[in-house]
């Protein structure tokens, strides 16, 4: 295998997770009676550009397709970070309703619906069927399809170019990944910009985030592999901020190479030296990654199989991405958790690919009074303990596995 940006042969591995279908891929009643489709999940470190990537099995489409299951507007705190991100880009960078704002992968619309707001004209690109009809059905526009040179080039042509492009936990989704981010320095006004959130790599590492490794995600980003990658296909960095979203996060903010001079802030240097600091440009910073995710994957299993033993009742909280990997890896079934919930009705009566985990309502909750709930999206876990309090009127626990085994 190459190296999806610079085409090096990939030789160093981070982790093998072993074998899971698509985290995504939510099972209904029928799906259960047929084949599941199960992948090697295998990430690979390019020692040439440092970008952190997934061995390719899967294709997008078969990915990212109608039944796609993931809305943004789910999450309270996700909704009120997309707001004052809005809030803040127009301050920041004079937006008006002489402007005009892009979202790449706008999702359910959790976010240009802030936008609209404050009446500045927007559209969104979102090539699954379920969350875009969702984002329409909020008034706003949306164009379906997967972003990348061709629909950049399209999009300018119809006079549709942006002062913003925003581009919020998309990167990492997309398998050509020089296609996707060329198509941003042709979509761009001449002086506008372009913001990305990713999860940051560094916090991935090193605090072991394993099950934030998926088949969705093919790429696992540093701002070193993302300056490399921007610069590569004509957009510059003169911004970054570090958020705590998703267990730590970066959002970069870029310009067109040529463009209007801007001063870039020091908070890029700061971030790279410590990139530098830490050696992710070096093999040496990836080394025990395996080890330590087999450590929290034994941890959580002991938890499970001495509840079990002991006859307490066990359920998990969020049918998410990130818990698939983990209870796919573990091994986990219905004999160690009785049942997952989730806040989204589109899961309800679907199962959990791999471990076929039914998805309830969160009422059940109530009903089945469990003695400890495995908080699965640990990112959202001051958000469900605060949504979930009740639960301690029976003296239930939350448990979170990753980056190490807590119950509280």
């Amino acid at each position: 295998m190459k190296c999806r940006h610079c085409d090096t042969n990939l030789n160093q591995m981070l982790v093998d997770l072993g074998n899971s279908p698509p985290s995504n891929s939510y099972l209904t009643p029928e799906a259960m009676k047929k084949y599941e489709k199960w992948y090697p999940l295998k990430v690979f470190v390019c020692e040439g550009c440092w970008l952190v990537q997934t061995q390719d099995f899967v294709g997008a489409g078969e990915m990212f397709s109608e039944e796609y299951a993931y809305f943004s507007s789910f999450s309270s705190s996700w909704l009120d970070h997309s707001e004052k991100y809005m809030n803040m880009m127009v301050s920041r960078f004079n937006l008006t309703s002489q402007s005009n704002i892009v979202e790449v992968a706008a999702n359910d619309g959790y976010l240009l619906q802030f936008a609209k707001q404050w009446e500045i004209p927007c559209y969104g690109i979102e090539p699954t069927r379920s969350t875009a009809l969702a984002a329409k059905e909020k008034g706003i526009e949306i164009v379906e399809d997967f972003f990348g040179v061709q629909l950049a080039h399209d999009l300018k042509e119809q006079g549709r170019q942006a002062d913003l492009i925003i581009a919020n936990n998309v990167l990492a989704h997309v398998p050509d990944i020089n296609d996707f981010v060329k198509g941003f320095s042709i979509l761009l006004k001449e002086n506008g910009v372009a913001t990305f959130e990713f999860p940051h790599l560094l916090n991935l590492v090193n605090k072991t985030q394993f099950d934030t490794i998926y088949h969705e995600h093919y790429s696992y980003l540093s701002l070193i592999s993302v300056m490399t990658i921007f610069e590569a296909n004509g957009l510059g960095i003169f911004d970054v901020e570090e958020l705590t979203t998703h267990g730590g996060s970066l959002r970069v903010f870029v310009k067109k190479l040529g463009a209007e001079k801007v001063s870039v802030s020091d908070r890029v240097s700061n971030i790279y030296d410590q990139e530098i600091e830490y050696k992710v440009n070096s093999v040496s910073f990836y080394k025990d990654f395996q080890k330590k995710s087999e450590y929290i994957k034994f941890s959580l299993l002991s938890f499970l199989i001495d509840a079990r033993l002991k006859g307490k009742k066990v359920i998990a909280y969020g049918a998410a991405a990130k818990g698939n990997t983990i209870i796919n890896f573990s091994g986990i079934r219905s004999d160690l958790i009785s049942f997952v919930v989730d806040r989204n009705p589109n899961k309800y009566g679907k199962f959990m690919p791999g471990s076929h985990l039914p998805i309830l309502d969160e009422s059940e909750i109530e009903k089945f009074k469990p003695d400890y709930i495995l908080i699965l999206p640990w990112n959202l876990k001051v958000e469900v303990e605060a949504q979930l309090s009740y639960i301690r009127d029976w003296d239930g626990k939350f448990v979170v596995a990753v980056p190490e085994l807590k119950i509280f």
